[in-house]
């Protein structure tokens, strides 16, 4: 499967964005998919994952309330919703589909084989 993330760009902090992230070549519905972010010389760190099942997103704690992880099966996309953008928010986001078929990963990025090219993400203060 190829990834494709878009919607990433400048923005000033209190404001939103919403990235989007674009399959093809192959299924979302039956994966976990995650969103991880790497800010500027920093590690890679989780962001939020929407499990396969209609269950409840996952939320890294910096962002919970803010940002809401979202899929639509029939667009074979997922999204991120991110509001109340901060300073500490930038980063280039990352999405991934999970190892497992009808598995789980949450928020250990060794679970998930397959990554979008990054969007970057600019929040200015």
């Amino acid at each position: 499967v190829q990834l494709q993330a878009s919607g990433g760009g400048l923005v000033q902090a209190g404001g939103s964005l919403r990235l989007s992230c674009a399959a093809s070549g192959g299924t979302i519905s039956s994966y976990e998919m995650g969103w991880f972010r790497q800010p500027p010389g920093k590690e890679r760190e989780f962001v939020a994952s929407i499990p396969w099942y209609y269950g409840s997103s996952s939320y890294a704690a910096s962002v919970k309330g803010r940002f809401n992880a979202l899929r639509d099966n029939a667009k074979n996309t997922v999204y991120l919703q991110m509001n109340s953008l901060k300073s500490e928010d930038t980063a280039v986001y990352y999405c991934a589909r999970a190892k497992l078929e009808y598995g789980r990963a949450e928020r250990d990025d060794v679970d998930y084989t397959d990554w979008g090219q990054g969007t970057l993400v600019t929040v200015s203060s």
